[in-house]
Parts: structure tokens; C-alpha cells; sequence
């Protein structure tokens, strides 16, 4: 039995990595907040996590074989992180995101030595803290807090650089739901004049993933992204095919807010490294009729949400 610590995880795919760990044996420690309960069976330790005395507090004399950080978002919180967690863990497993890739522009996948986090720059003193900040600087908070866990570790780490994420009842961005919206509407979808496609995973294969790299031994960031990337088109064709009478009508834009899922440049991952190391990751072509199918089902296309 492993001792595993999951920070954040209530919801979507987080929710499932811990109900994974309990299923496989292992004793499972959720902190948060309190907003929420974690699945039957885990522990429950309430800290702010931005908070070093709360975490410690909390945490008390525990100590755990690996770390799932599934809310680090800023290098502030891998910093009180790698502070709270030296000595207390043999491996830490940080949720990064493609958005890492925000400064690359490659039409070709990008791979995981594209951003050393070793070589970024960490600036503490801007305002993380403030929440409109840390929306329109996401992909940087993320790589400065690989960055922190990289530059003199406490502890051995990886960053799992996830993939837009489909699929699921309960896929909280409302982004396919913007779609099937619009789509019933006959409603136009902005999208940039030049759109390129990205890499998506399922909701539980990324799950699935994150099960499988606690259980590995490897370092280092590491992209997770299933086979082939998908268009705005396709996205869009599958909601269609899912609405009785569905249009969809695209409407290019050189300036200006444009819709989810469609993007001035590319965001394709190349997961060659974990098919090295012995993941199995799907086609994305494959799930995606299921992962729309999941997502629309629990919303109402006519209804705001």
C-alpha cells in the first residue's frame, strides 16, 4: 500500500485520479480547503495551501510516497509547496498544462525540451495573488512553478503538461456547452482568420495517466496528449451531430475575443515520451463522439449556464 497526498483534486479529473489510487489499495490523503468532501475513503486534512503554517499544521507529522499537486498555480504556491514538502515526500507530481508552450510556435508537436523550466525566470513579487492576474497569465504562472520545483529540488518532481481536457458529465469551463449553445442558435462561432488545431485528452485517460505516473519512477516534465490533434471544425461537427437541426456557421476575426478551442497558433504536444516510457494514449478522432456525448448530456444546449 502507497501513501499518497493529492492536493486540490475535488472536481473533474482530479476527483477521479483519487478514486483510481483508492481502488488500487493505496491510503489516500486529500487536502483542500473544505469546500468540498473528497470520495469515500480517502483522509481529509483542511489547509490553505497558499498558506506554509496552515499546510504544515495540517499535515502534522505525515509523510507520503508521492505528491499530487493538482492546484499549483503560481511559483509562490511551488515554492510554500517544496518548503512544506521536503522530507515528507520521495516524489512530487505536479498538473502543468500545454499552456506552458504559450512563448513556442511550431506547426510541428512540440516536445517536452521546447521549455526547460531550469532556464525560466521566476519573479515572486507579481501580483499571483490577484485572480484577474492569474487568468490572463496562466500558461506563465504554470511554467514559473515548474521552474521553482526544477531549480534546486527538494525532492524528485515531474510536470505533467496536460492537454485540453474533453468529456465527462461534469467538465465545469462550459467550453463544448459555448458550442452546442451557438450551434442550436444558428448562432456565428468567432474564430481567428488563421485557426490552428490542438491536442486533447479525455477526461479519463488524463485520469488514467496521472494513476499511472504516481506509480512510475521517472523525472521531469512530460506531455500528456492523446494521438492526433483536432480542429475547430471537427469539434464543432461532433456537437453538431448531436443537436437536431444543428448549423454551424463560422465567423472569421483578425481582432478580438474568439471562441474555445480555436487558437492563433498551434498547441500540438508531441507524447513520444510517455509512449517511450509505456503509456498507451488513445485517438483523439475515436473518443470524441463519447466525449461530446458525455459533456451535452449534462447540459442543456438553449440554457445559459
Amino acid at each position: 500500500m502507497r501513501d499518497v497526498c493529492v492536493i486540490g483534486g475535488n472536481r473533474y479529473f482530479g476527483k477521479r485520479l483519487t478514486a483510481r489510487l483508492l481502488a488500487a489499495g493505496d491510503r489516500v490523503t486529500v487536502i483542500n480547503r473544505g469546500s468540498s468532501e473528497p470520495p469515500v475513503g480517502a483522509i481529509h486534512l483542511v489547509a490553505d495551501r497558499n498558506d506554509e503554517h496552515s499546510l504544515e499544521k495540517a499535515l502534522g507529522s505525515r509523510t507520503f510516497d508521492v505528491v499530487v499537486d493538482q492546484v499549483c498555480y503560481t511559483p509562490r504556491q511551488a515554492a510554500v509547496a517544496r518548503s512544506v514538502f521536503a522530507g515528507r515526500t520521495r516524489r512530487y507530481v505536479m498538473t502543468s498544462t500545454v499552456e506552458v508552450y504559450g512563448y513556442e510556435d511550431s506547426a510541428a508537436p512540440v516536445r517536452e525540451e521546447a521549455v526547460d523550466p531550469r532556464s525560466v525566470a521566476v519573479d515572486l513579487e507579481l501580483p499571483w495573488d490577484d485572480p484577474d492576474f492569474l487568468a490572463s497569465h496562466y500558461g506563465e504562472g504554470k511554467r514559473q512553478a515548474e521552474a521553482v520545483l526544477a531549480s534546486d529540488p527538494a525532492f524528485p518532481y515531474v510536470a505533467v503538461r496536460v492537454a485540453h481536457v474533453l468529456g465527462g458529465g461534469d467538465d465545469f469551463t462550459g467550453r463544448l456547452d459555448h458550442y452546442a449553445r451557438r450551434i442550436e442558435a444558428g448562432e456565428p462561432i468567432a474564430v481567428p482568420t488563421v485557426n490552428h488545431p490542438a491536442t486533447y485528452i479525455h477526461v479519463d485517460e488524463i485520469s488514467d495517466f496521472l494513476a499511472w505516473v504516481v506509480d512510475g519512477e521517472f523525472t521531469g516534465p512530460v506531455n500528456a496528449a492523446s494521438h492526433g490533434a483536432l480542429t475547430t471544425e471537427e469539434l464543432c461537427a461532433a456537437v453538431a451531430a448531436r443537436i437536431p437541426g444543428g448549423r454551424t456557421v463560422f465567423r472569421s476575426v483578425e481582432v478580438g475575443e474568439v471562441s474555445p478551442f480555436s487558437f492563433t497558433r498551434s498547441y500540438g504536444m508531441d507524447n513520444s515520451r510517455a509512449t517511450g516510457l509505456g503509456f498507451t494514449f488513445g485517438q483523439a478522432r475515436e473518443w470524441l463522439p463519447r466525449a461530446v456525448a458525455e459533456t451535452l448530456a449534462s447540459v442543456s444546449p438553449g440554457k445559459d449556464n
